[in-house]
């Protein structure tokens, strides 16, 4: 392992739960909020908004496209985590794409349970297309918990009779709160940040005694045909690769045109330690590539990573 990713590892350890005696959700937000905040790119402006009743972040990079629209849910397993901590990752991705994003602050568990969050995701998704956004323009992204709200999201939304969005992009997906792939065991001692006690510990919190395999909670159990183009990236070395890997097999199997990459070596959402892992950098832009080549307008993302750097 490299100095490098060395590095980007030390800086999630810091970040992990601790499952012996773990702390009370405010403070884990505490410290999570104080390990993984990271600013928004350069060029990148940032402007507080609401969306579906719920308070939201636009991310609006310079020369971006008039048209096209990124949909973004912030990862934290439904505990942790907002639009705020996820600035960097969400910008990162807004700027490649050359695309204007809005990352929304759903509520967290415990105090608001499943399916509140679900319900926040829904309402978002409704309020764009109620705008005025067109589906064929609008794109949803989301890491480890937000990769499961996003599908939730699109599932609700076509129980909803809503049109679906061009493309769905996910990292390291959190898709099964039964916590039933078998990774979730075999890959323990290479997770250097969760165990399957802290993943279990946040799906407590979030659906209690409620079912665990409900569609809308563990979106790897739903029928997942006629969702959008999707694209799974997850890490080799973490508990949540077999969610991906079942994610994007069932996907396939529903006529759904999937992608999975799995990276060597890699940490859960290891996307977020752009600028510091050669790899996040690159499967950043990969993620970027796959959701502009699904919209139904013309986006010069290479235009715009040159006007950023440029700033």
């Amino acid at each position: 392992m490299s100095r490098q990713q060395r590095q980007a590892l030390d800086a999630l350890l810091r970040s992990a739960p601790q499952s012996e005696t773990r702390p009370t959700p405010d403070e884990e937000r505490t410290s999570f909020a104080a390990v993984m905040t990271r600013p928004a790119p350069h060029g990148v402006t940032t402007r507080r908004t609401v969306l579906g009743g719920r308070p939201a972040l636009d991310l609006e990079p310079a020369g971006a496209a008039d048209r096209g629209r990124l949909l973004f849910f912030h990862g934290g397993g439904y505990v942790i985590g907002s639009p705020d901590t996820h600035t960097g990752l969400a910008g990162e991705l807004a700027a490649r794409a050359g695309l204007r994003a809005t990352s929304v602050d759903y509520r967290l568990a415990p105090e608001h349970v499943f399916p509140a969050a679900v319900d926040d995701g829904l309402a978002a998704y409704r309020d764009l297309l109620a705008t005025g956004v067109d589906p064929r323009e609008l794109v949803v992204a989301g890491d480890s918990a937000g990769g499961g709200l996003s599908l939730a999201t699109l599932l609700a939304a076509r129980e909803a009779g809503l049109p679906q969005p061009a493309a769905v992009v996910v990292f390291s997906p959190w898709v099964d709160l039964t916590l039933s792939g078998a990774s979730m065991r075999t890959k323990e001692d290479a997770d250097p940040i969760f165990t399957e006690a802290d993943v279990r510990a946040y799906a407590d919190l979030y659906i209690g005694s409620g079912d665990r395999s409900h569609p809308l909670a563990s979106p790897v159990f739903a029928d997942l045909s006629g969702l959008p183009p999707l694209l799974v990236q997850v890490g080799a070395n973490e508990v949540l690769l077999d969610d991906a890997v079942r994610l994007a097999g069932r996907a396939g199997a529903a006529d759904v045109e999937a992608t999975l990459e799995i990276g060597p070596g890699l940490p859960h959402v290891y996307q977020s330690q752009h600028g510091r892992l050669d790899e996040a950098d690159a499967a950043l832009e990969r993620a970027a590539r796959f959701l502009v080549s699904h919209l139904d307008v013309p986006v010069d993302a290479g235009h715009v990573r040159e006007r950023l750097l440029a700033v």
